[in-house]
């Protein structure tokens, strides 16, 4: 009776009324899963600083648009600003030899002092009734107009660099670093390369979030990284059982974006069955987890059955 009774407290409209605004959540998320998407797929480096610089996007849009600074000119700024942060890592990395993951600590753990000396504290608020905002709660419809004209402009934008000679090359460090270094092309040049542009899109889709909730937060980049690969996989998993071997480098892309849609939504799901806040994190987690596991039990299973098939075609003989 409990369990009958929890259910019809549940209210649908609340789910829907939600929805438009966890669909430009999942956008802005999605732009950052592309940033993840250019580390951990194409250059196979397993960057941690994404947690410091989608925080510093926030942090430094909202303290530039309270100087008067228009907003527009704030979130390039703050793009700068991941970008630089992404250099250092790539720097830390291949000047001075620290592996991927601690280089990535590293600067994760610097933008946490410096984000707070960007702040003046651990938050700050925007005034969306007195500043003029490119997304903001108020204004939903608009927002998600606005977002997918930003999603499918760096979608584009990122299919043609990553088809140009310096985007293959970037591609290929990432698959054969020892043919790339062989053919004569600096590849510790191209992993820095790669680091500050996926640190781009993280610290774009940090001011971008930051102006839509209205505020910027020291926290708001904890976990970051674990939203972006949950985007990345869910993109990957869904687009492979719906495209298969047709989903080419642009539609994989797209897909991330999407990945980074239906996890919000999921999240959204979430709270809408009023279950603990306080497992969020896991439940990602374990998200994550399960899409990460899915490939390589698929293939696992489609190796087994061709391991029996070809052991029946033997006795058969």
């Amino acid at each position: 009776m409990e369990l009958i009774a929890y259910f019809l407290s549940l209210k649908p409209l609340n789910l829907l009324s939600a929805l438009p605004g966890n669909i430009v959540q999942g956008i802005i998320w999605g732009i950052m899963a592309l940033g993840v998407f250019i580390t951990f797929r194409l250059l196979n480096f397993a960057d941690l600083t994404v947690d410091g610089t989608f925080a510093a996007g926030g942090a430094v849009t909202v303290v530039l648009i309270l100087a008067g600074i228009p907003a527009p000119i704030a979130l390039a700024i703050a793009t700068i600003v991941g970008l630089l942060g992404g250099l250092v890592t790539g720097f830390l990395h291949t000047i001075l030899g620290i592996p991927d993951i601690l280089a990535g600590i590293l600067t994760q753990i610097s933008f946490w002092s410096i984000n707070l000396l960007v702040l003046d504290g651990a938050n700050r608020a925007v005034n969306v009734d007195k500043y003029h905002l490119i997304v903001s709660l108020r204004n939903i419809s608009s927002s998600i107009v606005t977002m997918l004209v930003f999603a499918a402009v760096l979608v584009s934008i990122l299919y043609w660099y990553f088809g140009t000679e310096q985007g293959s090359a970037i591609r290929a460090t990432g698959n054969n670093p020892q043919m790339v270094k062989a053919q004569g092309i600096n590849i510790d040049f191209m992993k820095v390369l790669a680091l500050g542009l996926s640190n781009c899109l993280v610290a774009f889709s940090g001011g971008l979030m930051s102006q839509f909730q209205g505020f910027a937060d020291i926290k708001m980049g904890q976990g970051a990284i674990v939203i972006g690969l949950a985007a990345v996989i869910i993109g990957e998993v869904i687009g492979d059982a719906l495209i298969g071997k047709y989903m080419n480098f642009y539609i994989k892309l797209v897909f991330v974006v999407l990945g980074g849609v239906i996890y919000y939504f999921v999240i959204g799901l979430v709270m809408w069955l009023r279950m603990p806040t306080d497992l969020l994190k896991l439940f990602t987690a374990s998200v994550v987890a399960i899409f990460l596991a899915i490939p390589y039990l698929k293939a696992k299973t489609n190796n087994s059955f061709v391991f029996a098939n070809k052991g029946g075609a033997q006795k058969n003989a």
